[in-house]
């Protein structure tokens, strides 16, 4: 069994305004940091807020690397589709130059079908889009030449290339990025077949990661799940769960399409993929997800629970005191 490190992971969507919620983020990327977690991770969204808070994940990346000197800095994901790779190839570079060589390059075909309209794009082209792009990207960060010039990606990135991650939720795409030798993103938010709306993300993501592994041929794999994490102190965790699940249900009933009007709290948060309560009850929980526990990395993260700041600090320090030692994660020195 491999011994996953362990990460933070942000969709920037606390209650608050654009300028709280990016200094809520850098807050906790230091603190994840000192705490010993190996790497943070931000989302990229468009215009919602309510679905994700930064639309430009470089620029808080690089604010994030001038407060930090270990932690990796993640993109989970930029939306290839939408973005010109070679601009996503330079600002990357500028961060891992800014950085010390600490980014790793996440990418991926999501997005909303509106925000593809928005960039005069179809939605329905995603994937077409993605593999054009994505090809572009990697002869840009391999020094190639680019589009027929003599022109070469500056500043240079030595490395970065070998620093791909791609996500997906496909069987198929966890070969590609296998055939590759990109590390592989799992997302706690992954849809279910409709004709298995109760499988749990161990039943359905672990074809993904069996093509992976097939598809890596022996080379090492990279593989990170991000969950849903949040622990809490005995005296809080009343007050925390009555207040995350309006949030919860909402998840449930958007993009998870359930009803869950009326699900109790505990069934909320299995629907929901949750890994809330005290250390011991998140220990229990997690020990009964395969995929999470056999990866290199596990990405906690505190949505759709939406504890609010004060309470995901609190849960990022009882993530590393508490559950990473007794899980065996590793977490830097």
């Amino acid at each position: 069994m491999t011994t996953p490190n362990i990460g933070l992971f942000t969709r920037l969507l606390e209650d608050a305004s654009p300028s709280d919620r990016y200094r809520f983020a850098l807050e906790q990327i230091r603190a994840a940091e000192d705490l010993g977690f190996t790497s943070a991770w931000v989302a990229q969204h468009h215009f919602h807020a309510d679905e994700g808070g930064l639309p430009s994940p470089w620029v808080l990346l690089g604010a994030a690397a001038a407060v930090t000197s270990r932690v990796r800095l993640g993109t989970g994901i930029v939306t290839l589709p939408l973005e010109d790779p070679i601009r996503v190839a330079e600002d990357a570079a500028v961060v891992d130059a800014i950085s010390g060589g600490r980014v790793e390059l996440g990418v991926g075909t999501g997005g909303t079908p509106s925000s593809f309209t928005t960039f005069g794009l179809r939605s329905d082209d995603r994937r077409q889009l993605f593999a054009d792009k994505f090809a572009t990207l990697i002869d840009a960060l391999s020094g190639r030449e680019l589009a027929g010039t003599d022109n070469h990606l500056y500043p240079e990135a030595p490395g970065l290339e070998r620093r791909l991650w791609q996500a997906t939720f496909s069987s198929n795409g966890g070969a590609l990025a296998g055939q590759r030798g990109d590390g592989l993103l799992l997302s706690r938010s992954q849809p279910r077949p409709a004709d298995r709306p109760d499988a749990s993300l161990t039943e359905i993501q672990t074809p993904i990661v069996e093509a992976y592994l097939a598809a890596l041929d022996g080379r090492p794999a990279r593989l990170l799940a991000s969950r849903t994490i949040v622990v809490v102190d005995e005296e809080n965790r009343t007050r925390v769960l009555e207040a995350a699940l309006p949030s919860l249900r909402r998840f449930a009933a958007g993009f998870g399409g359930r009803d869950a009007g009326d699900l109790s709290a505990d069934e909320v948060l299995r629907v929901t993929d949750s890994y809330f309560g005290t250390a011991d009850e998140v220990i229990d929980a997690l020990r009964r997800d395969a995929v999470a526990l056999g990866a290199t990395e596990i990405a906690a993260q505190v949505h759709s629970l939406e504890p609010g700041h004060e309470i995901t600090l609190r849960s990022l320090e009882l993530l590393a005191t508490r559950v990473a030692p007794a899980l065996g994660w590793g977490l830097a020195a």
